[in-house]
């Protein structure tokens, strides 16, 4: 009978051993790469040097500080600074070793990590500078302003620091276009692909059309469009009789459609028809589709502009809301002339219906109508690829198209017709995530009203809260109209709205596909 060998009981053991390790090793390399950080290591590295560029932004309101009102305040802005760029810098060296080509998953979660976290750091000087105000109406504001909804907790604005001003406004010029463009932009730097981002981040059912072969290239020509367009808002408010800083403040809010003002009367302050009119153009001119402006600049023509179904029916709507409010505002003698009437009804309506909420007067006083139905306005009327918020037009069309034909088949259901817009058949695709959008749309918005309500806030107050937040329209019904402000809403009512401003700038899936099985399954 044959033996084994005299060492053999000593090479179970080892090997028992070395099995183990290894095992051991192989579970460790699996929840390396489960960790949110190892997964998503682009993502986070990518949004390291968002933050770090974003620290460079209080040097604006820092620089403003020191020369008009004291070391001690500018000191503040320098501390967030670079308290900022650490942290940026810190997340930079926990990822820079494990970084790796941007997925979809990337894309949409950076996106939300980035509209989440940017506000915290722009809240902490308002905690530092402000008197009295806590975090969470803090980072309210800072989300405010960065969504560009214009909604503000803040009173006394008249007397208020003239750097936090510069830095609310700011915020909005910032976030008007989008905090992500510009990190699109340098991501050709970081050896990172942009495209997921562009689709996470441009606004529309149409987003998966590029407007050139590069993202980069892209990004670059719409923040020179948007630099062009600051400029001439900023030289005409200051020829219309605006100091340089206010004419800087209302600039960054008003390409941005975002409403922040430094002064409580916010364009009443002036009781300037040339400063309204020249407040009309450009929240005009930034309602549009930027991505139009840069087909202009390539083609050397106003036809991209001219021909769009979707600016069309943009300039229709606004142009017969003008008209249909200045003719309610006549005949219930709000005013006695229709020249008034007129400028006043244009203000309010292209204000409202773009999301920029600035304001001339308390338009709550007037008939019931106009409120309720400018506020309706601001739920669509913006242009996909501006700057405004809601639903965007050429969801509304598409919409109007879909009933149309549904109709039509009533009468011949065998008949063969397309969804179209501007005599352009739609893909079957993006109807349905049209009406994907609509249903979250509606149920979102009931959910967030009731929890409104359920906290204790009225009814009128409650809906128009929440339909000013979720399309970044800011001026709501109630206590948070034109005269009021979010400053009476608690700390939770704050906090939803908030929640509101993120989802609708974000136009609620690129946010709520966080939320869903499927995107945290490798």
């Amino acid at each position: 009978m044959l033996r084994p060998p005299a060492h053999a009981p000593n090479r179970i053991p080892f090997s028992i051993r070395r099995f183990a390790r290894s095992m051991r090793r192989a579970a460790q390399r699996s929840a390396a790469r489960h960790h949110p950080m190892k997964r998503f290591s682009a993502a986070f590295y990518t949004l390291s040097w968002v933050i770090m560029g974003f620290a460079f932004a209080f040097l604006v309101p820092m620089a403003w500080a020191w020369v008009g009102e004291s070391p001690a305040h500018a000191l503040t802005w320098l501390e967030c600074a670079i308290f900022t760029f650490a942290t940026g810098c810190w997340l930079w060296l926990r990822t820079r070793e494990q970084r790796h080509e941007l997925s979809i998953h990337d894309g949409f979660l950076l996106v939300n990590l980035v509209w989440i976290v940017l506000p915290a750091y722009a809240a902490l000087p308002l905690v530092f500078t402000v008197h009295g105000i806590g975090w969470s109406h803090a980072y309210f504001e800072a989300m405010s302003g960065l969504t560009a909804s214009g909604a503000t907790g803040l009173s006394g604005l008249d007397v208020l620091a003239p750097s936090v001003n510069v830095w609310r406004c700011f915020l909005q010029w910032i976030g008007g276009l989008g905090v992500m463009l510009l990190a699109v932009a340098i991501l050709p730097f970081l050896g990172l692909g942009g495209m997921q981002l562009y689709k996470a981040e441009v606004p529309g059912p149409m987003k998966d059309t590029r407007l050139t072969p590069r993202i980069a290239q892209t990004a670059r020509g719409l923040w020179t469009i948007y630099f062009v367009l600051s400029a001439s808002c900023l030289l005409a408010y200051r020829w219309g009789g605006m100091s340089w800083s206010d004419a800087f403040m209302h600039m960054c809010a008003t390409v941005a459609l975002g409403g922040f003002s430094s002064h409580d009367r916010s364009f009443g302050y002036w009781n300037s028809p040339q400063l309204e009119w020249t407040a009309v153009l450009f929240m005009l001119l930034s309602g549009i589709s930027f991505a139009r402006y840069f087909m202009v600049w390539r083609s050397r023509s106003l036809k991209a502009i001219a021909r769009d179904t979707e600016v069309r029916a943009y300039v229709g709507v606004l142009a017969l809301a003008t008209m249909l409010v200045g003719l309610v505002l006549l005949f219930s003698h709000t005013y006695a002339d229709y020249s008034t009437a007129i400028r006043q009804a244009a203000f309010q309506v292209v204000s409202i219906a773009t999301t920029t909420a600035f304001s001339t007067t308390d338009y709550l006083l007037w008939p019931a109508f106009v409120p309720v139905f400018m506020l309706f306005l601001g739920c669509f009327v913006s242009c996909a690829g501006s700057t405004g918020g809601g639903i965007k037009m050429v969801r509304m069309l598409v919409l109007g198209r879909l009933a149309q034909r549904e109709l039509v088949r009533i009468i011949h259901p065998h008949a063969v017709q397309p969804v179209t817009v501007g005599g352009a058949p739609v893909a079957d695709r993006a109807v349905a995530a049209v009406m994907a959008f609509m249903l979250i749309y509606g149920g979102v918005m009931i959910a967030l009203i009731l929890l409104m309500l359920a906290s204790g806030q009225d009814a009128v107050t409650a809906f128009g809260a929440i339909i000013g937040c979720l399309n970044n329209i800011g001026a709501g019904l109630g206590k948070v109209g034109p005269a009021g402000n979010y400053g009476s809403l608690t700390d939770f009512q704050m906090m939803l709205c908030a929640a509101a401003m993120l989802l609708g700038r974000l136009e609620l899936l690129s946010v709520l596909v966080l939320f869903t099985p499927q995107f945290w399954r490798r």
